[in-house]
């Protein structure tokens, strides 16, 4: 039968993906997979993940997958980004995640800070995940322009319970840090099915004490004369990403992190044809962000802060003529507790109609983050006797909403299905409450002033009609052929305007609305019992999100801008795929596929500065046009090699480029920051026995800019790039070993970043070599 590009052999349940739409059946190293899905698809098992990752957290899961990954930059880190293809790592409203047909992926903003909650699913509860690249199906929104990902949780049908306990560290060694940092991990499930009701259970708990995550510094200050200072040690030196000479005084954001995740999930089957399924989520952390200085003063006492006035406004380094300033080195806390409920009916029948609905809702009830200010004092660290003022951030009653309807129907019945026709509705609301505010006194437990620094709300809402046919024209030859129509609307938009001490003033932002048809076709052939052919094409368009176009943010150092009046993101992406599939010889059941891909993107939603008006504005901007085309090659051999020895990798080459930009007309013909050109990964299973497991795995990104072309300079101001502060290239080595102690007891030991790689997602710097232990109870 017909290949469709699929991952090497596993089963998806009709319960799978979009399982209440039609499916097709592919037989040897394919599998089953919905029909209507006409996009490239790899995908990771439950099996895999056990015996090559070393994953605490879901996001974990997806890094070994092509052109695929996170931005984690350490264990439980809550600004995951999800990386494709196509989309940059602070993009985080191109790609879409899901988890049992729930929503994880956040749509509130586009930014590094809107990750999909990831937490929400544990990685131990995972039966499979898949990704699908590009917007080329009708089933999934614009903000699927980069790809969607699929994940499965597991639904028993006996009795069973999982226990498993983590233990894991790091020695991180960077400028004047040389520090041990540990944590734990441990998640319990239990589930059964009794008669038509079955249940799952589980709760995990992740305590991490994460590395620093920024670096304070030294400024050369303009002085006249002689004026007072401090003389300080301990200085650490280097030169920064722009290749010109830096002093790091101080290490910033190390965050401890606590984590708390339960979830029941029920399912009721009033038939074999008909099935309810409720979710019920609760994920709670608190994390606490510390500051510790290199700086001693001639007393040893640390030094943290300059100040305005006296021996405390500059200080000076031995050697070194010059007098400074140090910014500012702030601890912060946070709060959170967030809430999904996901309700879902649908059928099963598999004859010639299915159907489906599913409603959920994400609801952040608590949701606040304090800041220190800086008090200039050199000696305070922002949590002595006598704690400083700061900023309090809330941002309770945030959310989203969203509800589908979706229906399948198969011509001819189950056996030939002639079409497989999926038809749906859409709708999601997505709702921002956001105010910053000064606290006077005691930055950690004091109140908010009465008069917010920045208060910002409004929602978006976007309904949806969708149509799509899979028709096998011949039993080599399919066509799928869709569209969605979208309709747009942005409303009760306001914010704060504080700024050059103008009174207090809410800005009132008018409703705005958009309509469009993104349309999708592909054609698959099966041109030989081994060759797979497919050209695919698809639009999607990406609207702006809630806080792109209505939210202001004032903290210090980090002020942004908003722009009611942002275009939606259009895109318009193609693909050309061939995939040799063997069924006999030393290759008996292995792959390979090499896909060409390309994005053409009009009004691009980028942070930028527009030198067409004085003064200049740097906001997020439309940009009028960015071309994104490069070759994607996977292989998986199987076990065909060497007994026992699986291998399975990718290489991909990317160019991204600016080519119009008539706000900064000077950025055409460079490249979009942060998209690697080269990226690869490869994984190696070697089962010893049928009790012991080895994995290596290697993965590697190339060279990317951290920013646009600088027009002023007329280069890329990255011209050191791999060191703090950068978008760095890395090479890393991960490793584990699983040991089946008994049929209910595991153990695994493992090490992420065997050669302990020292790379950077700008500014922040990822982990370096870490250890795992674990203990693993399944009955």
């Amino acid at each position: 039968m017909l290949s469709l590009f699929l991952p090497a052999a596993w089963s998806l349940a009709a319960d799978a993906g979009e399982g209440v739409l039609p499916v097709l059946m592919i037989e040897g190293a394919k599998a089953t997979l919905p029909a209507n899905l006409p996009s490239t698809i790899e995908g990771v098992t439950a099996r895999q993940i056990a015996e090559n990752i070393n994953a605490l957290t879901s996001a974990e899961t997806l890094n070994y997958l092509p052109s695929t990954h996170v931005r984690e930059r350490y264990i439980g880190d809550r600004n995951g980004v999800l990386v494709m293809r196509v989309n940059s790592s602070t993009s985080s409203a191109q790609t879409t995640v899901y988890a049992d047909h729930l929503l994880l992926s956040n749509f509130l903003n586009n930014s590094y800070s809107t990750a999909p909650r990831w937490a929400m699913v544990g990685p131990e509860e995972i039966a499979r995940v898949d990704v699908l690249y590009g917007p080329f199906s009708a089933l999934y929104p614009g903000n699927s322009a980069a790809g969607v990902v699929l994940i499965r949780t597991r639904l028993p049908d006996h009795f069973e319970a999982h226990v498993k306990f983590d233990i894991f560290g790091q020695q991180f060694n960077l400028y004047g840090t040389n520090q041990s940092y540990r944590g734990t991990h441990s998640s319990v499930s239990l589930g059964n099915k009794v008669g038509a009701w079955s249940y799952q259970l589980t709760a995990d708990h992740l305590d991490n004490q994460g590395h620093p995550q920024t670096f304070g510094t030294a400024n050369q200050a303009t002085v006249s004369g002689a004026p007072a200072f401090t003389s300080v040690s301990g200085a650490q030196r280097d030169l920064d990403t722009s290749g010109n000479p830096r002093i790091i005084t101080s290490a910033i954001g190390a965050d401890h992190t606590l984590q708390d995740n339960g979830k029941i999930k029920l399912v009721y089957d009033f038939s074999t044809a008909v099935r309810a399924t409720a979710w019920l989520g609760v994920w709670q952390n608190k994390s606490t962000t510390s500051v510790s200085t290199y700086l001693q003063d001639a007393n040893g006492q640390a030094v943290y802060n300059t100040n305005n006035a006296g021996a405390g406004r500059y200080v000076k380094f031995a050697d070194d003529a010059a007098y400074y300033t140090l910014s500012g080195s702030s601890p912060g806390s946070a709060a959170s507790e967030h809430v999904l409920q996901g309700l879902s009916v649908k059928s099963a029948n598999h004859d010639v109609w299915d159907w489906e609905v599913v409603a959920s809702r994400y609801s952040q009830n608590k949701e606040v983050s304090r800041s220190a200010s800086n008090t200039g004092s050199l000696l305070d660290s922002g949590t002595g006797v006598i704690r400083p003022s700061g900023i309090i951030t809330v941002g309770d009653g945030t959310g989203w909403r969203s509800l589908d309807l979706r229906a399948g129907w198969r011509s001819d019945g189950e056996q030939k299905r002639r079409h497989q026709l999926s038809f749906g509705y859409h709708t999601d609301r997505y709702t921002l409450a956001s105010q910053t505010s000064a606290v006077a006194a005691d930055w950690l437990s004091g109140d908010a002033a009465a008069t917010p620094n920045s208060n910002s709300t409004g929602k978006t809402e976007t309904q949806a009609l969708y149509l799509q046919d899979a028709w096998q024209a011949h039993p080599d030859l399919m066509l799928i052929a869709g569209g969605r129509f979208e309709q747009w609307r942005a409303f009760d938009g306001s914010n704060t305007n504080v700024a050059n001490s103008v009174p207090y003033r809410q800005l009132q932002y008018a409703g705005r609305s958009s309509t469009d048809l993104s349309p999708k076709l592909s054609l698959a052939l099966q041109a030989t019992p081994d060759l797979a052919l497919r050209g695919a094409f698809g639009t999607a368009v990406r609207y702006p999100t809630v806080a792109e176009i209505f939210q202001v943010i004032s903290l210090p150092n980090n002020v942004k801008q908003n722009d009611p009046d942002l275009k939606p993101e259009k895109v318009h992406s193609g693909e050309l795929v061939a995939e040799w599939n063997w069924a006999n010889g030393a290759l008996k059941n292995g792959s390979l596929r090499t896909s060409l891909f390309w994005e053409n993107k009009r009004d691009a939603l980028i942070a930028q500065t527009d030198t067409t008006v004085t003064p200049n504005i740097s906001s997020i901007q439309n940009v009028d046009q960015v071309r994104t085309m490069g070759i994607e090659t996977a292989f998986d051999l199987g076990e065909r090699l060497i007994r026992g020895l699986q291998l399975n990798g990718s290489v991909t080459y990317t160019k991204s480029t600016i080519i119009s930009d008539h706000r900064n007309p000077g950025l055409a013909g460079t490249d979009q920051p942060r998209i690697p050109d080269w990226r690869a990964t490869i994984v190696g299973t070697y089962h010893a026995s049928d009790a012991l497991t080895y994995s290596l795995s290697y993965r590697t990104s190339g060279r990317q800019h951290n920013a646009l072309y600088n027009t002023a300079t007329h280069a890329y101001n990255d011209v050191n790039p791999n060191v703090y502060g950068a978008v760095s290239h890395y090479r890393v080595w991960d490793t584990k070993i699983l040991y089946r102690i008994t049929q209910q007891w595991q153990a695994a030991l493992g090490i992420n970043n065997l050669g302990n790689f020292k790379y950077y997602v700008n500014p922040n710097p990822y982990a370096q070599r870490t250890l795992f232990a674990s203990l693993i109870f399944d009955y």
